[in-house]
C-alpha cells in the first residue's frame, strides 16, 4: 500500500467544481445571447440522437440544421399572430426548452 500523501490533489472536488463552472458558463452564454443561442445546444444533440455519432456528418449538418431551425422559428414567429410579431427567442424557447429537458431526463440514473 503506497503511503498517503497529505498534499494530494482533490480530484472529486475538482470534478464537481468543473461541472458547476461549465454549467455556469453555459448559462451565462445563453442568458447573454438569448434563447436563439440555445439552438446551438439543442440541434447538435438532436442530430446525434437521430443519426448517430458520426462526427463528419455532425460537423457539416449542425450549422445547416441550426440555420433551418432558426429560419423555421422566425417564420413561425412572423405568422402565428399575423399583424404582430413574436420574438424569435420565444419560439425557439417553446421548442428548445422542452426538447432539452427531455434529453436531460430521458436517461435512467
Amino acid at each position: 500500500m503506497p503511503p498517503r500523501v497529505p498534499w494530494a490533489f482533490p480530484f472529486r472536488a475538482c470534478d464537481c467544481a468543473s461541472v458547476y463552472l461549465v454549467a455556469s458558463i453555459a448559462a451565462a452564454a445563453v442568458t447573454t445571447t438569448g434563447t436563439i443561442g440555445f439552438v446551438g445546444l439543442v440541434v447538435p444533440h438532436c442530430l446525434r440522437l437521430a443519426f448517430g455519432n458520426d462526427q463528419r456528418m455532425l460537423v457539416s449538418a449542425s450549422p445547416l440544421a441550426g440555420g433551418l431551425a432558426v429560419m423555421t422559428a422566425d417564420l413561425a414567429a412572423r405568422t402565428v399572430i399575423a399583424p404582430a410579431q413574436l420574438p424569435v427567442g420565444v419560439v425557439t424557447a417553446l421548442i428548445g426548452v422542452p426538447m432539452f429537458l427531455w434529453m436531460l431526463l430521458r436517461r435512467p440514473r
